[in-house]
């Protein structure tokens, strides 16, 4: 059964690729000890495991301009190393089943110890970045009694023919943030122009059905498509208010 740690190689193969300059390729190497000026960040996880999850990246990646030129490098790889990061927790609940989530992700510093190494391989330069995998599995869950003929039904007070409508396929869609431009600016816009939304990269997108927000939650990727793990979720009569204007 899948491990955190091949989640986290898939999504950062895929991630790495799409995201970074020239899209380099992350392969396995020999384990060898990076030299001195290391960075490191560190992902704290929860849930069917735990434990820590560490990335070592070569001090010449910062000298580097992969995630961007006139972007600062430390930050950038902060924030591509923590999508990883979720994006694997998703890609361990899609094929293995497995919840977790990331609870922490912070800097490290003065820690050299691995347990996998890989090359990023960006044309003739090559960079050394180490994995120390702190994982385990937690123990299983027990699965809960199976409710008695005496048990309230889900989602209680709401109307019994609310059964009819449980198989309708409706579309749903993410929000990742809005604005408002005025006309004259969206007739403007052209090919390379950047529209600023009103939402900071950490927080939360929305679910939405119909115009109603149903749920929130982080991005994450799933077998490399874009995927929603969710965080909060309306309760169950606000959701069925949302879909009113879609019959």
């Amino acid at each position: 059964m899948k491990r955190y740690l091949e989640c986290w190689t898939e999504a950062a193969t895929a991630l790495f690729s799409q995201a970074l300059a020239g899209e380099p390729q992350l392969v396995e190497s020999q384990l060898k000890p990076l030299e001195a000026g290391a960075f490191g960040l560190a992902a704290t996880l929860s849930g069917d495991e735990e434990g820590r999850f560490s990335v070592l990246l070569d001090h010449a990646i910062l000298e580097s301009s992969l995630v961007g030129e006139g972007v600062d490098q430390k930050a950038g790889w902060g924030e591509l190393l923590r999508e990883v990061a979720h994006a694997a927790a998703g890609e361990l609940l899609v094929k293995a089943g497995k919840k977790c989530r990331v609870d922490k992700f912070e800097e490290i510093a003065g820690e050299s110890k691995a347990t996998r190494a890989f090359q990023l391989n960006s044309g003739e330069r090559v960079f050394a970045i180490l994995v120390r995998d702190e994982t385990r599995a937690t123990k299983p869950a027990a699965h809960p009694a199976a409710p008695s003929a005496d048990s309230p039904a889900p989602a209680a007070g709401l109307s019994a023919g609310i059964n009819l409508l449980l198989d309708v396929e409706l579309e749903v869609s993410l929000r990742f943030g809005c604005k408002e431009l005025p006309l004259g600016e969206i007739l403007d816009l052209g090919p390379g122009d950047v529209v600023q939304l009103d939402r900071n990269v950490a927080d939360p997108v929305d679910l939405i059905v119909g115009d109603k927000i149903v749920a929130c939650g982080e991005v994450v990727l799933v077998n490399g498509n874009f995927g929603l793990r969710v965080t909060e979720v309306a309760s169950p009569r606000k959701r069925l208010e949302s879909i009113r204007c879609l019959f």
